[in-house]
Parts: C-alpha cells; structure tokens; sequence
C-alpha cells in the first residue's frame, strides 16, 4: 500500500472518532462547561503518557481563551503537587482506559477535599468515570493505529473535545479578540490584535512641502525622508497632497515636464489617509495593501497631519493580515 493510501486511511478512521462523538455529545457536555464555567479558582488538567501531553495543550488552550488553567502531572502531584490544588479549583482528569493507576491514585486525596472532578475516559464503568462528577466519553470505535495499541483516534479525540470546551467557554464568556491580545501581546497574533497605528506611526521629521515647492526641492526632501512620499500641507497644515517617487517616475514621462514645476502638479491630491490613530496597524496594513499605496497619513478632524505609518514600520513590527 502506498503511503497515501495509508495516510488517506488514517485520517478516515480519525475523522469518523470526531464525527461520531459529535453525534453522541449530550448533557454531560453542558455540565462540564457550566462546572468549568462556574469554578472560581483554575482548572487542574492532569494525565499519564499520551493523555498527559494531550492535557497539556487542554490546559494551555483553556488559559489562553479565558478559563486558568494548568497541567499536573500525577506523580509529582502525588509527591507534594496535589498543594497546588485549592478548594475553588475543578480537576479535568484524562484516561483512556480509566485505569492508569498514577492517575488514580490521586483520585480519592482530590475528592477527599470535595474538589469537583470532570472525567475524560473511554469507559463509563471505569474508577476515574465513577469518581467523575460529569463524565465525558474518549470512546473511539478503533484507533487508526494498525495494532491498535498506540493511542492515535483516541487522542484526536480528547484533543478535539478539549478544544470544544475551549470555544464553548469562550462563547459563554462573551471572550473577545481584544481579551484574546491581552494574554498573547507577543509574536504575530498579539501584534495583529493589539498593536495601533499610534503605536508605530512616525510624528516628528516627516517630509513635508508647500503647494509652491517646486519638484527639484521636493525630490531633496523625499530622498531625505526616506520614506518615499513627501507630504504637501497648506499655510494651515491641512494635507492637500502626496508625492510619492512613482508620481515623480510618472512626471518624467509627461511631454511637458518640468523640474521647476510645483510639486503638488504631479501629486495625488486626493490621498488615502486616517484619522483614526487607535486603528489597530492590522487593519491600516489591509487599506494598505488595498489601495497599493506605501504610506498613510493620519490626520485630525480637520485634516492636519498628525503623523506617517508607512508599509515599511508594519513588516518590521511583524505585522501581518
């Protein structure tokens, strides 16, 4: 069998996991997002093995969409963790088989303390689903491993349903994007959801001309603003204009070109600008990108600039669509 064929037949069989839980998913799952949803202190998430690594990235997405949490592992839990542990917090326990005995070993010192305990398990007859207060069923028909002996169907699965709690939780918060920017501020997700355009924009030695500066003048000023563009302001500092080096290349093609022509003759004297300096720099970058066009002014209520967010101060900031 050629190794498409068999990639093809493992992602059917881990496909069919996801699509048949979906269709036995019921009131349990209500209850494990109202415990998690109603639990005043963290979310313990813990695991052995495969289901332990699973559990981490459950508890990592939980504490980056709102619910804090974090992962034990149950032997260091046994060995002094289980302090970690307080009488707000709610365990998510993971098994496959229910059995793992780290795991329950630990099992009656949290409900000793009456923590509540959601139990993730492929067998409701299982000691972690009786110790459960809600149980959550990881059965899969088969796992797409060929012994069926490594856990494959089955960890898509935890996985895919820790994330579904994730997303419901995040709903029944009313979790926003800006929520979302404040527990990512760095790499290229908290930048895209949190950067501003005051917070790059260029406010001091911008390149700007009159109306009556002739092109030789203003092509000094744009080559020592290296920005490409000069600004034109009137005797008010009201934009009037934008001269960018292509209106320059373009003027040179013209039969009547004049280098002691005002500059403001060539320019685009209708220029795209902003006069909203909290835009997030994501969304500047798309009217960017949109109208083709290398640097936005952003201006006040009556069109006096304020400042210069050029294309060049996003790709360095890391900002991406």
């Amino acid at each position: 069998m050629r190794h498409a064929e068999i990639a093809k037949e493992v992602l059917a069989t881990e496909a069919k996991a996801l699509t048949d839980a979906a269709q036995r998913l019921d009131d349990a799952f209500d209850a494990a997002v109202e415990l998690l949803y109603a639990t005043k202190g963290k979310c313990i998430v813990t695991g052995v093995g495969k289901s332990g690594l699973i559990g981490a990235k459950i508890a990592a997405t939980l504490a980056s969409t709102g619910t804090p949490s974090f992962f034990i592992h149950p032997t260091e839990a046994l060995h002094g963790d289980l302090g970690m542990i307080g009488p707000e917090d709610c365990v998510l326990a993971i098994s496959y088989s229910g059995e793992s005995e780290e795991l329950i070993s630990i099992l009656p010192h949290i409900k000793r303390f009456d923590i509540p305990l959601i139990a993730m398990a492929g067998n409701p007859a299982s000691t972690l689903a009786q110790y459960g207060d809600v149980f959550l069923s990881i059965t899969v028909e088969k796992e797409a491993c060929p012994l069926g002996a490594a856990p494959t169907s089955s960890t898509t699965l935890t996985l895919a349903l820790g994330d579904a709690l994730a997303v419901a939780l995040m709903k029944k918060r009313n979790f926003r994007a800006e929520d979302f920017a404040s527990f990512h501020p760095g790499g290229a997700l908290g930048k895209r959801l949190f950067v501003k355009i005051e917070d790059l924009m260029r406010t001091e030695n911008l390149p700007v001309i009159t109306p009556r500066t002739p092109l030789k003048e203003a092509v000094v000023v744009m080559s020592e603003g290296r920005l490409g563009n000069v600004l034109i302001e009137d005797e008010a500092g009201r934009l009037v204009g934008v001269l960018s080096d292509g209106d320059v290349r373009r003027a040179l093609m013209q039969e009547h070109f004049s280098i002691e022509t005002p500059a403001l003759a060539y320019a685009n004297t209708s220029p795209k600008t902003c006069a909203n300096p909290r835009m997030l720099a994501a969304e500047a970058l798309e009217m960017i990108e949109n109208h083709k066009i290398q640097m936005l002014p952003i201006v006040d209520g009556e069109g006096r600039v304020k400042g210069v967010l050029h294309l060049h101060d996003l790709v360095e900031a890391g900002i991406k669509r």
